[in-house]
């Protein structure tokens, strides 16, 4: 299906939402799932009010328009450009390392790259290349198992539970570690985190036995208002940390590591190793600062609005006479949860699609996922756009989303 048939096809107004619900869900389950992921994209970005614009549906034009307006101020623009790691990258790196307070950092291409570098580096000095991980950590399902086949790191489970590690789980684990990775928020359970106490009392039983901490704190930078800490005091429980540079800032990509310099150091030598010795940085960099200094700013205020939204949802879906619905955490602890409904996610996700495209009002941006047996759930993220969202205009959204499911008449 061409872009243009994507954001236009509608059925007869006469005929039934159900029945509408019902032909659009057969159709779109012949598409590929890139075919389905440009639909939703073209929808998304026709769309006059959705709760955030996800960068990478953006234009290369628009993306370079957006660098070219933001960078004056970062970092001196009549400098030469970066060479293999210095002039605006090492600007960005000792940025990183105020912020949170580390002696240190990295900058790294990748967020992957980074987090086996910094761990194969403490497996070096702890003489102990096991690394306890949640089994819903990132390294676990999403980097199709970098650790061992990469790094000749291993990596043991310490518990499945959607939420972070215990304390009495680190201290009662059968068997040895030399570092403790911690996902900061734990994004496949739902973006949660655990209380300050909680994180305190389990970098303790760490260190108790003899392991280092890494935060894995690719969406860190929002954790802040749930712990009621700044950014330092929550790297100063870990021995290393690693922070992204795109997933809630909004840069073009990039990662880096912090820590104590002597690890830093070694780490730069094994990211010329693995390939992570670039020419030139600067797009990525500049786009890293931005981000830094006008988004980090401002996440506070889209969690605490996530958590309007949050409950908004919650009501809207009850009032719309939904059997069962659920947002998770109730109470979101970053700007972003998730939202559970009892429907096949083919149905949810061509819901939303016809609902962005025909009202130019995007709900729900990303596709739906089977969470069990007539169940499904997606991934909510409010930022800059959703500010503008009333409780009442998301429980009228909610209200036109349930009308598009199939067996739901208006």
């Amino acid at each position: 299906m061409s872009d243009t048939a994507a954001e236009t096809e509608t059925e007869p107004a006469e005929q039934p939402v159900g029945e509408t619900a019902e032909k659009v869900t057969q159709e779109t389950a012949e598409l590929s799932p890139e075919q389905r992921f440009e639909q939703r994209t073209v929808a998304w970005r026709a769309a006059e009010r959705v709760l955030w614009r996800p960068s990478y549906q953006q234009t290369i034009r628009e993306r370079l328009a957006w660098l070219n307006e933001s960078a004056e101020g970062m970092h001196d623009l009549d400098q030469r450009a970066d060479m293999y790691g210095d002039g605006v990258v090492e600007t960005l790196e000792e940025r990183v390392a105020g912020l949170l307070g580390m002696d240190a950092a990295a900058f790294f291409p990748t967020g992957t790259m980074a987090q086996q570098v910094a761990l194969r580096c403490w497996a070096g000095r702890t003489g102990n290349a096991t690394v306890a991980v949640h089994a819903l950590g990132h390294p676990e399902v999403h980097e199709r198992h970098a650790f061992s086949q990469v790094s000749g790191l291993r990596p043991v489970r310490v518990t499945d539970q959607p939420r972070l590690p215990t304390a009495e789980e680190i201290r009662d684990f059968d068997e040895p570690f030399g570092a403790l990775m911690l996902e900061l928020p734990l994004r496949d359970a739902g973006f949660v985190l655990p209380s300050w106490e909680e994180l305190s009392e389990v970098a303790e039983a760490a260190r108790e036995r003899d392991a280092v901490v890494h935060i894995d704190g690719a969406r860190l930078w929002e954790c802040a208002t749930h712990f009621g800490r700044p950014l330092d005091e929550i790297a100063d429980l870990a021995d290393s940390v690693y922070v992204s540079f795109y997933k809630s800032l909004g840069g073009f990509g990039g990662a880096a590591i912090a820590g104590p310099k002597t690890l830093i150091d070694e780490a730069k030598t094994w990211r010329h190793r693995y390939g992570g010795m670039i020419l030139q940085q600067f797009p990525t960099a500049l786009a890293a600062l931005i981000g830094l200094e006008q988004e980090l700013p401002r996440l506070p205020e889209y969690v605490a609005h996530a958590r309007v939204v949050a409950a908004a949802l919650r009501e809207g879906f009850a009032e719309a006479g939904v059997p069962w619905a659920r947002v998770h955490p109730e109470e979101p602890h970053t700007h972003q949860f998730q939202v559970w409904l009892p429907y096949e996610p083919d149905n949810l996700t061509n819901a939303g699609l016809r609902q962005t495209e025909e009202t130019k009002t995007g709900l729900f941006a990303q596709s739906w996922v089977r969470g069990g047996p007539g169940l499904a759930f997606t991934e909510v993220t409010v930022a800059a756009p959703g500010l503008e969202w009333t409780a009442d205009d998301v429980k009228a959204a909610v209200r036109d989303f349930v009308e598009r499911l199939p067996g739901v008449s208006s």
